[in-house]
């Protein structure tokens, strides 16, 4: 009897040494595909500011929009950079997560989605799309902007054309090679394309509306869990986001290096004012549910208060 009590009392005391291990990982994990968003995160890793807060941070890279959402919903990761769209489809798979910041894209001018055609075309304005097929990757961000930015221009839901290519690198050498005549390609890849002969046709950072602000979110369950860590984060975020915006060409190298930026423009390639942390309007949130739902990818409203956390924003 009392080897068995013995026993029990060494199990117990495994277990509860067990709980603390357990409790102990704060540890935030942000998936993302290396891009210009992310130069806070990589300035307060390497300046040692995530260190100085007392925060452990693991920068994940994904080389697609579908591995780091799976990784997402399988739980490799608390959160991710993405877009309004990305969040949408995530909730519908059963990720329960909400925007936590904008990284970028507070207005039209930061961050770039664009609308090219091909070098040896001569299509030069949005008239000239009418029943062209456009490289795009369908039901994005990129597809939402695109959409947004023929109709803004004049054309009629019947009269755009796409055509799907969804890896970027894909469709700007199908671009640039003439196998099609325009595409919508994100910056740095866009900003190559316009160096080497691409025609910039329709850009969002001269749209009348914002339509694509980039942002992190993170899964409920995470922000629950880990909450004196996120505030910990955002602190080293904002203290980044301020030492870029006073010396951003101290950073381009990291920038080139991080977000691979092209060797063709690593020298021209224009060095961004980062925001604060903001949240999407209701109307950017509501302009995205409304594609979405007029596509068919979602049924129903999604609440923009559903979706939001403001308390890394006040």
């Amino acid at each position: 009897m009392n080897i068995r009590r013995m026993a029990g009392a060494a199990c117990l005391l495994v277990l509860l040494a067990a709980v603390p291990a357990l409790a102990a990982d704060q540890t935030i994990r942000v998936g993302f595909m290396p891009a210009e968003d992310e130069l806070p995160l990589w300035v307060a890793e390497k300046e040692g500011l995530f260190a100085r807060e007392g925060v452990k941070v693991e920068l994940v890279n994904f080389a697609s929009a579908i591995e780091r959402d799976t990784a997402l919903q399988a739980g490799q990761v608390d959160g991710v950079n993405g877009d309004l769209v990305a969040i949408i489809l995530n909730a519908r798979a059963g990720v329960k997560a909400a925007v936590t910041s904008i990284s970028l894209g507070v207005t039209p001018r930061e961050g770039r989605f664009a609308i090219f055609s091909a070098p040896k075309s001569p299509i030069r304005t949005v008239a000239d799309l009418k029943g062209v097929e456009i490289g795009v990757s369908f039901n994005t961000i990129q597809d939402y902007v695109t959409d947004q930015l023929l109709l803004d221009g004049g054309l009629k839901p019947r009269e755009i054309r796409k055509v799907g290519v969804p890896k970027v690198p894909i469709r700007f050498q199908m671009l640039m090679n003439g196998q099609i005549q325009a595409a919508a390609l994100p910056d740095p890849m866009g900003a190559l394309a316009e160096a080497q002969g691409a025609h910039l046709v329709a850009s969002d950072t001269e749209a009348r509306r914002n339509l694509s602000p980039i942002v992190y979110f993170f899964t409920r369950k995470a922000l629950k869990e880990k909450s004196e860590a996120f505030d910990k984060f955002y602190r080293a975020y904002r203290e980044a986001v301020k030492r870029i915006n006073a010396d951003p060409e101290k950073y381009r190298p990291l920038l080139v290096e991080k977000a691979r930026i092209p060797e063709q423009i690593k020298d021209t390639y224009p060095m961004l004012r980062y925001p604060m942390p903001a949240l999407p309007t209701k109307a950017e949130w509501q302009d995205v549910v409304e594609w979405m739902m007029a596509k068919k990818l979602i049924e129903g409203p999604y609440r923009y208060e559903d979706f939001m956390e403001d308390r890394f924003t006040r």
